[in-house]
């Protein structure tokens, strides 16, 4: 398989033998074209002929997209997402040979959850990432806002007052209203304007990034609830490493697109699995980062559930806080 017929495969996912199949020719692909990606599992001893299932297949440390140049297509990136970073840490950089599959990726991964964009007011409360020009969680919502087309969509930075009353306009007028933000400026927000919007979906990407204290995931949302006056608080797991996200309706439970599968290896032992129920570290095979690497050892410690969907819990203690991740409870 080449990579045209891969790229062509990836969105066409409809049981776990057919992702397990692709996985498997996704990785041999990768092995022999990214050559920072074939040192690593050369230096593992693995040999190649033995992996005959994607849980056999060795994850790239996250880390080595701070350190290195992860990719593998024949042809200049189109695009670089750097992610943020805490005052003297070294951002991750993904270079982005096609940035059309990311946005066929996020764009069909949003729809399977919540339908079609364009039904929404989207508004996206980021202001940390807006000061950046690199981020793709920004390109993702800024697409999805094009899409949604109504003249109330859009971003907001600092003015808590004509967000307050945009939100308020597009309850009165019975819009459904999707608020995509950080965990800091909900809360900033929240604090100065507490409003009832009890059909709006609020979506929080992620932490304080160094803004305000940590909280444990269950303690933010219970604010959000109530400062929102809804029920329950979506989520988007995502990171600047990937170019596909999961979603959570709610408990931070979270389910990945046909094309992303999650795995929690042992925290002692990397090259192990731990069963549902345990906790460990998250691995991810996203097969839409085909021309960077589709396995990724994240810093996240999570807990899958049998019925595929997973929870994130935190981060491994010597990791930078990222913004997609919250504290251990």
């Amino acid at each position: 398989m080449d990579f045209n017929t891969a790229r062509k495969r990836i969105f066409g996912i409809h049981s776990q033998s057919e992702f397990d199949d692709l996985a498997l020719a996704v990785f041999h692909l990768q092995y022999k074209y990214n050559s920072l990606y074939r040192q690593f599992v050369d230096g593992m001893g693995i040999k190649i002929r033995e992996i005959t299932h994607p849980y056999k297949i060795p994850f790239l440390p996250v880390s080595f997209f701070k350190s290195h140049k992860v990719y593998c297509a024949n042809k200049p990136e189109e695009t670089i997402f750097e992610s943020s970073t805490t005052t003297g840490s070294i951002p991750s950089k993904h270079f982005v040979a096609d940035a059309e599959l990311y946005r066929e990726s996020f764009r069909k991964g949003f729809s399977l959850n919540y339908g079609n964009a364009g039904n929404y007011v989207i508004i996206g409360l980021l202001p940390s990432y807006l000061e950046r020009k690199s981020s793709s969680l920004v390109f993702m919502v800024a697409d999805l806002v094009n899409q949604s087309k109504h003249a109330s969509s859009g971003f907001y930075l600092y003015d808590h007052d004509a967000l307050a009353i945009q939100l308020s306009e597009t309850r009165q007028k019975g819009m459904k209203v999707m608020l995509i933000g950080v965990g800091y400026a909900l809360l900033d927000f929240i604090e100065s304007h507490p409003m009832e919007l009890p059909d709006a979906i609020i979506v929080e990407t992620g932490g304080m990034k160094g803004r305000r204290q940590e909280l444990i995931r269950e303690e933010l949302h219970d604010r959000l609830c109530t400062g929102f006056g809804v029920s329950r608080i979506h989520s988007e797991y995502g990171m600047t490493e990937l170019l596909s996200q999961a979603w959570s309706k709610g408990a931070g439970l979270f389910k990945c697109p046909p094309w992303m599968n999650v795995m929690v290896r042992d925290a002692n032992d990397p090259v192990s699995f731990v069963p549902p129920g345990n906790t460990g570290g998250i691995n991810i095979i996203d097969l839409a980062n085909l021309y960077s690497c589709s396995f990724i050892a994240t810093d996240d410690l999570g807990r899958m559930h049998t019925d595929g969907s997973f929870e994130v819990l935190g981060r491994f203690d010597a990791a930078d806080v990222r913004g997609c991740s919250l504290m251990v409870s």
